[in-house]
């Protein structure tokens, strides 16, 4: 025997109820209880037998239908999304995550940042330019805005290279797989650069590499603001200058 969330129309009304469920609880200004006892009670009250005629006072909300197992959790879960999001505790516990050029950026609720001495990449070792270019399987591009770097380094086995002005420097490495740094901003969100196909960073942050043969990710320290944007297959972090500074010297880089 078919169940009532077997026939046709019944996903049409479940599509009714989430659609309800989400402009219910945007109209909700309260303090939530704990996520299992918010869940708890929505699914007991979806689950609940009503009595005849207990929907007439409010048409159209909450419509009557008898829901699967996995549909009502489902129900739960988009009322619980909703609820979260329309509370300031909620939308700080909300982590929202943008990957490109081999950087995963973590917008959301901030950590405090690192406070002890950063240790150095994986394998860290200072080279010539020339050295550098030899033992990494990936094009260095050299900001022509810059001129020849006073220092360079390479680390993780020639997966990343570090290119060191006064006050600046320049993180270059594959960015077409794997992430290779971690940021964890807090709040806003970072700029978009479309000039460059790229993200601007204007606020202190914590970054961190991510190790090229996994392990947690290493090297915390606190950076300054960051252009991430990307040459071909190749990822680029520029530290330490300002937002049209920062521009330009990608725009000369090649």
């Amino acid at each position: 025997m078919s169940s009532s969330h077997d026939r046709p129309g019944a996903d049409d009304r479940f599509d009714e109820l989430e659609a309800e469920l989400r402009a219910l609880g945007e109209t909700l200004h309260v303090s939530t209880p704990s996520p299992d006892a918010t869940a708890r009670a929505v699914r007991a009250r979806l689950e609940a037998p009503r009595p005849k005629g207990a929907l007439s006072r409010r048409p159209g909300l909450l419509p009557r239908l008898r829901l699967s197992p996995r549909k009502a959790v489902a129900a739960v879960m988009v009322f619980l999304a909703v609820l979260i999001g329309a509370t300031p505790q909620g939308r700080a516990a909300v982590v929202s995550i943008l990957r490109f050029a081999g950087v995963e950026i973590r917008v959301g609720e901030p950590g405090p940042l690192p406070t002890g001495v950063p240790s150095p990449l994986p394998s860290e070792r200072r080279v010539t330019l020339d050295e550098a270019r030899r033992a990494v399987a990936f094009p260095i591009a050299v900001p022509s805005a810059l001129g020849d770097p006073a220092d360079v380094r390479v680390a993780d086995g020639g997966r990343v290279v570090t290119l060191l002005w006064p006050g600046l420097r320049l993180d270059e490495y594959d960015g077409t797989l794997n992430v290779v740094f971690r940021k964890d901003l807090g709040e806003p969100w970072p700029e978009d650069v479309p000039t460059i196909r790229g993200w601007w960073i204007q606020q202190p942050h914590e970054v961190s590499y991510v190790p090229k043969n996994g392990g947690p990710p290493s090297e915390d320290r606190v950076a300054g603001p960051t252009l991430i944007w990307q040459l071909g297959g190749v990822g680029l972090r520029l530290e330490g200058a300002n937002r049209e500074e920062a521009v330009r010297i990608a725009n000369s880089t090649r």
